[in-house]
């Protein structure tokens, strides 16, 4: 890795520099070692690129000029260091906007695509500005880089460092969250409108927001034009050290970062955690067929997964493949961890498709991979979360079996056997019981624990909780693509009708079934994350893609707020119960027995009768006992599920020996509010006979 602090590099003027001094009230700055580093005196332009012959800086006044109006050309004599490029151009400043441009050979089939015309995007830009413009020369012409002042007032700002098994993740889409409150939010769609809306998250009780990408993505198309398919998601990275700049207040180039830092710093002093979803798999580059926005221009052979012939692999799905074990990605991908760890105060990551990252340079999926297993040990990444989702688009499946140590993944078997399990599936009590318990069947043979599982029933991609109980059949027809897009397998149910209804018993149905549901999830052992707006029952219509609805499809209705405040209590009091209870969220594997002699074991498991649960015979129907033994804490209480799937109603009897504790109603998912759940779990006691009648499609909850 090149070192531009000691010694400093001298520049083809003879000007010396050194690393900018830290602002006095940060604690820590990670200065990068490649892009735009910005010197009292001027900028330093350091790029790397082992092919290109010639190598140039475009500099540029506005976000709307096509062209540059300076260039300076990079000596390959003076400004070249091995394979990488520097110059250091006196009297710029924070603002300037430039590009690089870079000759080299043009050889596809053997994987170089160098063009001397492309104006290429920084891959260690700070913040892009403006967007693609038109063009009739067949020139792309990309967002400008953006020189950047990177210190900010942090005012003792650090990690929360709340334990993964105490957290409860809120995954949302920046400009989502907000977009649909403009009569509310000053900012709606933005950095700062997550701001104005902080009081809710914090009245939600969650401990974390997973954001979904808000690395720059494309806009516009490569020649300016709005898309046929807008991309709203934003899995399409173009410039991995970027703040999206589509989510910031006002058009400032380069005020994007500012923003971003303010909500991090407001989310922090509220309680609530950052955690970003990165995609280092795949970026906006495209196939062959597509644009050379930056590393297609720079060392197309290093950044990217090749066949033989110069194509493109694509384990992601989206037309190419980052290199990632490759030693130059893999250096540019810690570089930006540690970047966003440090600069700003994130908290920590979920990896896109990170089965890719278990890949080799050949694509092949291997054992033990060095990026793995560094990110998970680098010190400077220690007080963050890192999570897989350990799975690709070429048929790696790798959900238990990614790694080691402290990984923790999406936990795809779990939102697939709850689901499962609640729909009345036949043979699902075994399973159940798993996926509540924490899944040892997948996370204890390796080492970890529980809340290594990230337990989800819904994410960003698939149904809303709302459609979930409201549809057979995915209704993708909004995305232009004949309904041929989105998973078509999603263990749902419409309970009679496909869609929105006005009758009454399938209304009061779903909305018992979204309750069992979200009981489920909070009341597992494992991390829960749920997806923005599924606790005041968001709906997208059916649409279980909507990678492109940028309108109401996508964002979050804040009339459901009011409209659906019932099911916004309930969620409300889970997770406080959640937060309040370590007899749910233990952080070591339940093991079936008591702690000492008298004690209850820390999980039982019965049949309807109150016998001992044969797990070799067929039923629906459960209980379960997560007992506080083991647990030094007086806050501690037992809880006891009662767990109906059936479509008839169930007789229940307690086991004697449970009937001993003095318990209390905490949920009765039949009831209709406030009856439903008692927050301070005081709510109507046991039956002294300890018998139930639990309706159809139902979990009661006992707390003793």
């Amino acid at each position: 890795m090149l070192n531009l602090a000691t010694p400093p590099l001298p520049s083809t003027n003879g000007t010396r520099f050194s690393m900018p001094t830290l602002h006095k009230h940060m604690q820590f700055h990670y200065p990068l070692p490649y892009g735009a580093i910005l010197q009292e005196a001027g900028v330093q332009f350091v790029v790397y690129s082992r092919s290109a012959t010639a190598m140039r800086v475009l500099l540029y006044r506005k976000t709307s000029d096509r062209e540059p109006y300076r260039v300076v050309e990079l000596n390959p004599s003076t400004d070249r260091w091995g394979d990488i490029w520097s110059v250091f151009i006196p009297g710029l400043k924070a603002g300037q906007l430039y590009h690089f441009q870079a000759d080299g050979p043009f050889t596809p089939e053997e994987g170089l695509r160098f063009d001397p015309h492309a104006r290429l995007i920084d891959p260690y830009a700070r913040a892009l500005a403006g967007d693609f413009q038109p063009s009739t020369d067949g020139i792309v012409r990309p967002p400008r880089c953006v020189v950047v002042e990177d210190h900010f007032d942090w005012q003792g700002d650090r990690h929360l460092r709340i334990p993964l098994s105490e957290t409860v993740i809120y995954e949302m889409h920046v400009r989502g969250f907000t977009k649909g409150a403009s009569r509310d939010v000053k900012n709606a769609g933005t950095y700062l409108g997550v701001i104005e809306k902080i009081p809710y998250l914090k009245s939600l009780g969650i401990t974390a927001v997973e954001l979904m990408p808000i690395h720059e993505f494309p806009i516009l198309d490569p020649f300016g034009n709005k898309p046929e398919r807008q991309n709203y998601w934003g899995y399409d990275s173009m410039a991995f050290f970027s703040p999206h700049r589509g989510y910031m207040a006002g058009d400032k180039p380069g005020d994007q970062v500012r923003q971003f830092k303010e909500m991090v710093h407001a989310l922090h002093s509220a309680g609530i955690e950052v955690i970003l979803d990165v995609v280092f798999n795949h970026t906006a580059e495209g196939n062959h067929m597509g644009p050379t926005l930056n590393f297609k221009g720079l060392q197309n052979d290093v950044y990217y997964m090749l066949n033989e012939d110069g194509t493109y692999k694509n384990y992601s799905g989206c037309g190419n493949t980052l290199n990632g074990n490759h030693p130059i990605c893999r250096e540019m991908i810690f570089h930006c961890l540690r970047y966003w760890v440090h600069n700003y105060h994130i908290d920590g990551f979920r990896f896109d498709l990170a089965s890719i990252l278990s890949r080799d340079r050949n694509g092949q999926l291997m054992p033990n991979m060095p990026m793995v297993e560094v990110i998970a040990e680098d010190p400077m990444l220690a007080d963050t979360k890192i999570i897989a989702e350990a799975w690709d688009a070429a048929g790696a499946y790798q959900v238990g079996s990614f790694a080691k140590g402290r990984w923790a993944e999406w936990n795809g078997r779990y939102r697939d056997d709850i689901r499962r399990y609640w729909r009345g599936d036949p043979g699902m009590t075994g399973s159940m019981a798993t996926r509540l318990s924490g899944s040892s069947d997948l996370y204890q043979s390796s080492g970890r624990d529980p809340y290594h599982s990230i337990n989800f029933i819904t994410s960003h991609d698939g149904y809303t909780l709302n459609d979930l109980v409201s549809y057979e059949q995915k209704h993708n027809q909004a995305n232009q693509e004949d309904n041929r897009d989105g998973e078509n397998n999603n263990y749902s149910s419409n309970y009679g009708v496909e869609g929105p209804t006005r009758r009454k018993a399938i209304v009061e149905l779903r909305l018992r079934q979204a309750k069992n549901l979200m009981a489920s999830l909070l009341l597992s052992h494992g991390t829960p994350m749920i997806v923005s707006g599924d606790e005041v029952l968001r709906t997208q219509r059916g649409n279980n893609n909507a990678y492109c609805q940028d309108n109401s499809i996508s964002w979050f209705d804040w009339k459901l707020v009011e409209r659906n405040s019932e099911m916004l209590r309930f969620c409300e009091a889970l997770i406080g119960f959640r937060k309040a209870q370590p007899t749910v969220r233990r952080a070591t594997f339940l093991t079936g027995k008591p702690h000492q002699v008298g004690d209850l074991p820390d999980v039982s498991w019965y049949n309807p009768a109150g016998e001992v649960m044969d797990w070799t015979q067929a039923s629906h129907s459960m209980i379960c006992v997560f007992s506080t033994t083991g647990l030094d804490t007086p806050i501690a209480r037992n809880v006891m599920l009662l767990m109906h799937p059936g479509p008839s109603d169930q007789k229940f009897q307690i086991p004697a020996e449970l009937r001993r504790l003095s318990w209390k109603l905490f949920i009765d998912t039949s009831a209709a509010a406030p009856r439903d759940i008692y927050p301070q779990a005081d709510g109507p006691a046991l039956p002294a006979r300890g018998s139930l009648i639990l309706n159809h499609h139902t979990t009661m909850c006992y707390v003793a």
